[in-house]
């Protein structure tokens, strides 16, 4: 990035156009948490870019979307005997879902012609706004080859391709957050020794495999093997992941009849979210000791704050896994991770490193 593009901050309808973007991708990844939660992801069993915007309108339409919902496996497997009531409530989630989608697109695509056009963006944020358009095409076929690989055999949708949806919504997030950052405050505001924002890197990237595994949680229903904190079903490692036998291609591919990959999952979930909370106490503790900016002294008061609400959500949503993962306490915590990842960022951004220098800090 040069110094002239660096110093160029963006105007303010740019700047707001660009934070409604974020606004509005951080809603659809919330939505979709509250899609998957209440089993609404398979509701719409096909996928119609243009004529898929208007909802069953007569009885008829609701009966023939009800008669494809019907020759699904969720139905035969899960909800036999579903009444049409209950179908359009869980077809009502779904649709939103797609719909955000949709309006998404007409509020990023045209402004973004516009200010193209008009010259109103620089060189970097335009070229990082191509980026999020083409992850953003990217991150809709990967939705529907999530809902496709919940039509054919499996009563719910893949937990891999579920993740792989997450994570690129999540990235798409990230990504459009940090463009925002460059487009509202060219010059950080702090400069610190390099190894505090490659320290702040790290965190960011474990927040973020730490959501991933949040995905894997719920696409493979861990919470409910092992509904229970801090031990798991009395053991800090259960032993089903010291059988040697279980540790092969089978049980990762088969994992919805088998509880070793819903273990394993969950260990690795538990004992990331203690690691990044050490990391994070660590970070707080060396800076807070520095001459640094109130800018960043908010930043890291902030990252404290939402790490404990979501520390709390996560103990909260997984001794409340009963039968079923509770939807309220499941949305709130995977809002707070996309949350705790965005003050991360801000975080990361405020503290660049000091030019030229190459020795680690205390």
């Amino acid at each position: 990035m040069s110094s002239s593009e660096t110093l160029q901050q963006s105007s303010r309808a740019v700047r707001i156009w660009i934070i409604t973007g974020i606004i509005m991708v951080f809603l659809q990844i919330v939505i979709g948490g509250v899609t998957r939660l209440t089993g609404s992801g398979l509701s719409i069993t096909r996928w119609e870019v243009v004529t898929g915007t208007i909802p069953p309108l007569s009885q008829a339409d609701w009966e023939e979307a009800f008669a494809l919902y019907q020759q699904t496996p969720q139905y035969h497997k899960i909800n036999k005997g579903m009444s049409l009531g209950e179908f359009k409530f869980i077809y009502f989630w779904e649709y939103f879902h797609r719909l955000w989608a949709r309006l998404m697109f007409f509020v990023f695509v045209f402004p973004f012609a516009w200010f193209w056009w008009k010259g109103m963006l620089n060189p970097v944020v335009r070229r990082r706004l191509l980026i999020v358009v083409l992850l953003a095409g990217l991150e809709g076929f990967f939705g529907w080859i999530m809902v496709a690989s919940g039509l054919i055999k499996r009563p719910w949708v893949n937990a891999y391709n579920l993740t792989l949806h997450l994570s690129m919504g999540i990235l798409i997030f990230g990504y459009l957050l940090w463009t925002y950052f460059i487009a509202r405050q060219p010059r950080p505001s702090d400069r610190l020794e390099p190894r505090w924002r490659k320290f702040g890197w790290w965190m960011v990237g474990i927040a973020f495999f730490q959501i991933a595994l949040g995905a894997m949680m719920s696409g493979t229903k861990a919470g409910l093997f092992f509904p229970t904190w801090p031990d798991m079903q009395g053991m800090f490692l259960p032993g089903l992941l010291l059988d040697g036998s279980k540790w092969t291609g089978d049980s990762f591919i088969h994992y919805d009849t088998d509880p070793f990959v819903p273990a394993l999952i969950q260990f690795l979930h538990r004992n990331t979210a203690y690691l990044l909370t050490g990391l994070v106490l660590y970070y707080f503790w060396n800076l807070r000791k520095m001459p640094i900016s109130v800018t960043l002294q908010t930043g890291l008061w902030t990252l404290l704050s939402v790490l404990g609400i979501q520390v709390l959500l996560g103990i909260l949503t997984l001794i409340n896994c009963i039968a079923s993962v509770p939807v309220l306490l499941g949305v709130l915590h995977q809002a707070g991770a996309v949350v705790l990842l965005g003050v991360l960022l801000y975080v990361v951004y405020q503290s660049a490193p000091v030019a030229g220098s190459s020795k680690g800090g205390n």
